[in-house]
């Protein structure tokens, strides 16, 4: 009878150390698979962001080539006047 018992803890006590190193192999999987899921989503919401961004500028492009759009845009900006015209700059008076 001890050997029988002897031979049941021996192999109970090979198979809980199995399951517990079961258990903790699938806990890190499931660990790394969960971490793996959320930078995906952070890095499709930043691609995302880029493509919007990429939009936004192949559309600003398209505008610099027109000579109109950037003679306004260098008046605007850069407060570049035409023949006759006046700037008044009223952004240092906000500042005070």
């Amino acid at each position: 009878m001890n050997k029988f018992r002897l031979r049941l803890f021996v192999y109970a006590g090979i198979l809980i150390t199995l399951i517990g190193v079961l258990g903790f192999t699938c806990f890190n999987s499931w660990k790394l698979i969960h971490n793996n899921r959320k930078q995906k989503a952070e890095l499709e919401a930043k691609y995302n962001k880029l493509m919007e961004t990429e939009d936004k500028l192949e559309g600003e492009v398209v505008k610099l080539q027109d000579p109109e759009y950037v003679a306004k845009y260098a008046r605007e900006k850069y407060l570049y006047t035409k023949e006759g015209e006046l700037i008044i700059d009223l952004s240092k008076n906000e500042e005070e």
